[in-house]
């Protein structure tokens, strides 16, 4: 039995009529009712819109929501022509990484870890921050801080998940502040690959180039990646592992 990683209220599930304005997406559900929800992922979603497919929603009661719905999920066919459900909220990325970091899922790449802190300032003048700082247990031979970012990733080619699906400044900038804390300090790279389908992870050269040279000059100065893939389902979300990468370019 798959490790549950995150457990949530069953979502409500609905047909994709359209995505516009990158915030948002009209969705019709089983009753047919039709709603708008408020889409997280503002990128591209390579490989991902087609209208008509399956999608699935949560529901806030917050009053200070302006939209009460919020597009969670996606079915589209996978590597192996079979129904693959797909996370679409980025905002959830780094709620399941901290999971799996909580969880010690991470301890032999990055060995015991004492306190977990978000958001901390790093980089030149401060002025960048990094998704979690970690501090190492006294029991880790690792006596180094931890600075690891985190990536949402949902495109993939054959059975092969990509990142970047289109140009990223900031992901660049993101790599290049990595590499500069590397030796004094430990810089892990996590991709969130929410889906359970591809079998590697490899820099998405064909959007971004500029990314993928920047990722193995990183690499080559001691950047850890780490391509975590989980399975989601509609009222819970399993661990898939970690995925091995495939750095030649093709």
């Amino acid at each position: 039995m798959k490790y549950r990683i995150a457990e949530f209220d069953p979502l409500i599930e609905g047909i994709l009529i359209k995505r516009y304005k990158r915030f948002l997406a009209d969705i019709k559900l089983e009753n047919g009712d039709v709603v708008t929800a408020h889409c997280a992922n503002t990128g591209p979603m390579r490989g991902l819109l087609a209208e008509g497919a399956k999608v699935r929603i949560s529901i806030s009661t917050s009053p200070k929501r302006k939209l009460p719905f919020t597009w969670e999920q996606i079915c589209v066919l996978g590597t192996n022509n079979e129904e693959v459900w797909v996370g679409i909220n980025t905002l959830f990325a780094n709620k399941l990484i901290k999971k799996v970091i909580e969880n010690n899922l991470l301890n032999e790449i990055i060995g015991e870890i004492e306190t977990i802190k978000s958001e901390v300032p790093y980089g030149k003048d401060k002025k960048s921050r990094i998704d979690f700082f970690l501090t190492p247990k006294s029991s880790n031979p690792d006596k180094r801080n931890v600075y690891l970012e985190v990536k949402n990733t949902t495109w993939i080619e054959e059975n092969v998940a990509l990142f970047p699906d289109t140009v990223t400044k900031r992901g660049q900038k993101h790599l290049i502040e990595l590499k500069e804390l590397i030796p004094e300090s430990k810089s892990v790279l996590v991709f969130c690959i929410t889906r359970k389908d591809p079998s590697f992870f490899a820099p998405g050269d064909d959007a971004d180039p500029v990314y993928g040279d920047l990722f193995r000059e990183s690499l080559n100065a001691g950047m850890i990646p780490v391509p975590c893939s989980f399975e989601f389902h509609k009222d819970h979300i399993t661990w898939n592992g970690i995925k091995p990468l495939k750095l030649k370019k093709t």
